[in-house]
């Protein structure tokens, strides 16, 4: 087994340490109680052997066995319910961990890893660590404190025959150890290949649409199964080697039940021990030898869990984001500086450089370029998902990382060609910005974003309810209720990036009045492809190859003849065209 992930285990589960003490003892006291029946049992066959039979001693004692037993069920029921407590409440912390973690993680991870990957450590993975805890308190603590037990009642009983019970136990330890020690690494890529399973689906779920549309469906099928055939291997070979152990140590124990029956009978035959006495010590016997089995199986279900807590704490390990400023933005001006800013997202391939530019309060600036020149990006770096290599951006002269992320995001509003929604109903997805908002400023702003005549003509309205990602919505009022989302938030600054890009020419001129009222005395900023919505811009940034290489207005840009005219006149001759 792995000691560190062990060690991170244990330290996981140290804040449970009042309910282990609480297993321990009533393990010892489930152990002890059920031990002590079949020295009882012992004295009744040697009641029942030895001449005239002692009837009121004989009912004495079957009383004593009913209530031992049940003693010892009682015992056991509530050891599982605090198990159970708290293995699932172990996991159910982890899994909260994580979850938060993932809301400290740079966006750089979040970007470069499949999401399935990341979903399956809160998933598969949560729950074999929790199968595995679980099976391991059950079973573990109560196997030791038997076969604890079962050495002091052999030992009182007949030391000589114990010692061969306990020359033979290192065997079965070994035999346990030996396949267990090999299994790790199998369990370890069996969770690896079911998160890349896991991940693959998740894609296939989210992208259906598309690939049915692109008649990717047997490409699709062939690569789940090679993925399914890889897991099928791999769960096959874990499965196999670990399914080892309880069959070798089951053939250990027999060979240790055989030598404690012969020791046993011959020490009956030299009259060393009454036959009550042996019926005890064979029981005794098989008490000793079936934890051993059931530990075999916990270690082979541990080594499964702690390759699952591995990529569990791996996550939780993973660097954060640098540390949050101590600045409150919203006691500053919206005036945003670029200072000499540049960035790329790997060492080798430069994407903005040396980018410089100031965006006043209440100015509206566009950011047009062709795809892939480092508009987004920019807007990445405005939001502080990503930190700037070289230079600083500043809002009201405070550089942002010196801000609190919450206090900088919070002074934003955007609109964002990729619609987010949630499952729920339409207005509390237009309130997810102000959840505190009534029904009438609600209304207010669908009628700002012109979607209240299509949201009206639903079947319940603003209480319709819509799946996932708007699941049901074309993709158009998708994007009205995000700018609708907006209107009711009515941020500071607004970065409006292909805002209108799924919304037909007609109600893109309604909505453009709309933003011009919400942008009124707002610092905006518009990145667009569509370069007639960037007309009125104060300035124009025209980036290229992540750099700016024009700025001005629309007349300016149009009167110099250079790449802003070039884009605007495609774009013209393509609207021509059509």
């Amino acid at each position: 087994m792995n000691k560190k992930v062990i060690k991170k285990t244990l330290s996981a589960v140290r804040g449970h340490a009042g309910a282990f003490a609480a297993v321990m003892i009533l393990a010892a006291g489930y152990a002890g109680l059920s031990l002590y029946v079949p020295l009882i049992f012992g004295d009744v066959i040697d009641l029942l052997s030895d001449g005239p039979v002692d009837f009121p001693r004989l009912v004495s004692k079957l009383v004593m066995i009913a209530v031992f037993s049940v003693a010892a069920a009682l015992l056991q029921w509530l050891m599982n319910v605090i198990n159970n407590r708290t293995a699932y409440g172990i996991t159910a912390d982890l899994r909260e961990k994580t979850f938060c973690k993932l809301q400290r993680l740079p966006l750089s991870y979040l970007d470069t890893h499949p999401s399935g990957d990341t979903l399956s450590r809160f998933t598969n993975d949560a729950e074999q660590l929790a199968d595995g805890l679980l099976l391991g308190f059950t079973q573990l603590f109560t196997g030791v404190s038997l076969i604890i037990g079962t050495l002091i009642f052999m030992l009182t009983i007949k030391p000589s025959v114990t010692a061969a019970v306990v020359l033979l136990t290192p065997l079965s330890l070994f035999t346990a150890k030996t396949i267990a020690s090999r299994t790790y690494g199998m369990f370890s890529k069996q969770t690896a290949d079911t998160a890349r399973q896991t991940s693959f689906v998740t894609e296939t779920v989210g992208e259906q649409k598309t690939i049915r549309a692109l008649g990717a469906e047997e490409d699709g099928r062939r690569r789940f199964r090679e993925l399914n055939e890889t897991l099928r291997q791999s769960s096959m070979k874990a499965t196999f080697f670990s399914s080892l152990t309880n069959p070798s140590t089951r053939c250990v124990n027999a060979i240790v039940y055989a030598a404690v029956a012969l020791t046993g009978a011959l020490t009956v035959m030299s009259g060393g021990m009454t036959v009550g006495a042996l019926s005890s010590f064979l029981a005794y016997a098989n008490k000793y030898t079936k934890p051993f089995n059931e530990i075999s199986g916990v270690i082979a279900e541990l080594q499964n869990a702690l390759a699952c807590a591995d990529r569990i704490f791996g996550f939780l390990e993973l660097e954060e984001e640098p540390e949050d400023g101590k600045t409150d933005r919203s006691t500053l001006s919206d005036r945003i500086t670029i200072e000499d800013v540049s960035f790329s997202y790997t060492d080798d391939k430069p994407l903005i450089r040396h980018m410089d530019f100031t965006a006043e309060p209440g100015k509206h600036t566009a950011i047009v370029g062709p795809t892939g020149c480092g508009k987004t990006t920019l807007i990445n770096l405005l939001m502080r998902f990503y930190d700037v290599r070289e230079g600083s951006i500043k809002i009201g002269g405070v550089d942002v990382r010196d801000m609190t992320r919450a206090s900088l995001r919070a002074g934003y509003g955007m609109v964002l060609q990729e619609t987010w929604l949630r499952y729920g109903t339409i207005a509390y997805n237009i309130a997810l910005g102000r959840p505190d908002a009534d029904r009438g400023e609600i209304v207010g702003a669908a009628k700002k974003a012109h979607a209240h005549s299509f949201i009206e003509r639903l079947p319940q309205g603003y209480d319709t309810v819509i799946g996932e990602d708007g699941g049901g919505l074309s993709q158009g009022q998708k994007q009205l209720i995000c700018i609708a989302r907006v209107m009711l938030c009515r941020p500071h600054m607004l970065i409006l990036d292909e805002a209108t890009s799924s919304i037909d020419t007609m109600t893109e001129k309604k909505i453009q009045s709309a933003f011009d009222e919400l942008t009124e005395g707002r610092t905006a900023f518009i990145v667009a492809h569509r370069l007639s919505t960037v007309l009125g811009a104060d300035e124009i940034l025209v980036m290229r190859a992540g750099s700016i290489v024009e700025r001005g207005m629309h007349k300016s840009l149009m009167e110099k003849h250079g790449f802003y005219y070039e884009l605007y006149q495609s774009q013209f001759k393509q609207g021509q065209q059509i």
